[in-house]
């Protein structure tokens, strides 16, 4: 076993488990977050994503020991501060999720799209989200869901 410093969600975490352990596992299974899914364990499907210093990866093939030098991790659990975010609350109103399965992924890449894009187009958000799979296949309510955020940030700023 060897220890590793983490910071996730704005928290140190030291935590003790085999180099090579997935961040996926250590996240779910030593610091509780099971926000972040489990999905193929090959990087396709995008259910794992997270954000490290900003931006999305598929946390399920990374292994701990790349991430105990002072990276931010984020989780879907510390998008917001105990309020949902804009994006959050568009995924609410436009009923993006059917089983919910993705949507921690889903949600993840969206929110890093709109921060490097405030304004992006329809094809920008096809582009941008590709690699995170829906197998319910309500893929126009993710897109309308994220037009929906992006047309709310323009309005608060």
């Amino acid at each position: 076993m060897a220890t590793f410093n983490l910071l996730v969600n704005n928290e140190s975490h030291e935590v003790s488990v085999a180099e090579g352990t997935s961040l996926l596992w250590v996240l779910r299974e030593h610091l509780g977050l099971t926000g972040t899914k489990y999905g193929c364990g090959i990087a396709q499907c995008g259910s794992c994503t997270i954000h490290v210093d900003g931006n999305p990866v598929k946390a399920c093939i990374l292994p701990v020991d790349n991430f105990a030098s002072g990276q931010q991790i984020t989780t879907i659990e510390g998008l917001s501060n105990g309020e949902y975010t804009p994006l959050q609350n568009a995924w609410i109103s436009e009923q993006a999720p059917q089983c919910g399965y993705c949507h921690s992924g889903q949600i993840m890449q969206a929110a890093a799209l709109l921060k490097s894009n405030p304004d992006p187009s329809r094809d920008e958000i096809k582009s941008y989200m590709n690699g995170i799979l829906c197998r319910c296949g309500t893929y126009m309510r993710i897109i309308k869901a994220i037009e929906k955020a992006a047309k709310e940030n323009k309005s608060i700023s």
